[in-house]
């Protein structure tokens, strides 16, 4: 098969457990193809966990999972040097954490303060990590999701702007529908019988990642036309410069998208036109994604929150002045 048939493959598999979030699924297989990190925001039993199980049990890869807590020490994410004495010597050896696996699961990252936050930004941007002085490399398919729960606040410690930017997408995740729901629901009794059953669930056959890296390559061709990249462009520079479009709108922002935002909204548009079967991108590509994109990147006003809108309200209206030139 091809590298696309692989991957529109492995996302079949990932939703046959993942029922009623085609588009969290999709947002992953984007998240990998782009070779990005995702931060995923959703209320507790929307099967963020559940969906990273899902590709890591699909996909040939070792999947770690760290659930971040206020005690937390950075040293149990990175891992830590460790002095052992053998024959009368001792040395000290570097003892890999979690982080050295292909898929990292960050649960609930705004539980853990600062300094636990940040022991991922070296591993999320250069891909590699530095306990004593020393640099060790991560492997080549490595792919963070960290999750959060909007609602529930006390006890957490929001995440810098900086750490935020190093995410590749901000995906939202709702209610599946009633048809998604009760199908949810035989799914886990189906699930449930058979582990009472004693039945041992069939092992998938585990995509081997150089299926990941042949797309990768492939994406790479993909084309993107001067107006599209000037269209990309506008929309960054909306962000930074509102007043040039609308005036009510330079109210409601503070701070717009940083150049990372242009080179995500990049990757990620090519990733998908390279998904739905085209060689090149188009404007609807762009704004398929741009929502979950520059979500996060953006910094609104205190007007903006006093009238409670959310970034979605002033990229949809951003979207709606931009035009494709």
């Amino acid at each position: 098969m091809s590298a696309r048939e692989d991957i529109l493959q492995l996302g079949q598999r990932i939703g046959r457990s993942i029922i009623g979030q085609e588009a969290m699924v999709e947002r992953l297989l984007l998240g990998l193809l782009a070779n990005g990190h995702l931060l995923v925001e959703g209320l507790p039993g929307l099967a963020k966990t559940r969906a990273i199980k899902s590709l890591a049990k699909n996909l040939d890869s070792e999947l770690s999972r760290v659930q971040f807590t206020p005690d937390l020490l950075p040293a149990d994410i990175t891992g830590s040097e460790i002095y052992f004495s053998e024959g009368g010597k001792g040395e000290f050896k570097f003892q890999q954490g979690p982080i050295f696996a292909n898929l990292i699961l960050a649960d609930e990252i705004n539980r853990a303060p600062a300094k636990v936050q940040s022991a991922l930004l070296e591993a999320m941007e250069e891909r590699q990590v530095t306990v004593g002085g020393k640099s060790y490399p991560l492997p080549p398919l490595f792919m963070v999701m960290a999750t959060q729960n909007p609602i529930e606040q006390e006890g957490t410690y929001p995440l810098p702007e900086a750490q935020l930017d190093r995410f590749l997408m901000h995906v939202e995740v709702g209610y599946p529908d009633e048809t998604s729901e009760a199908a949810v629901m035989r799914l886990n009794r189906k699930e449930e019988n058979e582990a009472h059953d004693g039945a041992k669930p069939l092992s998938p056959e585990r995509l081997n990642p150089q299926a990941v890296f042949d797309a990768r390559k492939e994406i790479g061709a993909v084309t993107v036309s001067e107006p599209v990249e000037k269209y990309m462009v506008a929309l960054v520079f909306a962000t930074r410069y509102p007043a040039r479009y609308d005036k009510d709108l330079a109210k409601l922002l503070e701070v717009g998208v940083s150049p990372r935002g242009v080179i995500g909204l990049d990757k990620v548009s090519r990733s998908y036109a390279w998904l739905k079967g085209r060689d090149y991108v188009t404007p609807d590509d762009v704004k398929a994604i741009v929502n979950d994109v520059f979500r996060h990147r953006l910094i609104l006003s205190y007007e903006a929150h006093a009238a409670n809108t959310t970034p979605d309200q002033v990229i949809d209206r951003i979207t709606e002045l931009v035009a494709v030139s």
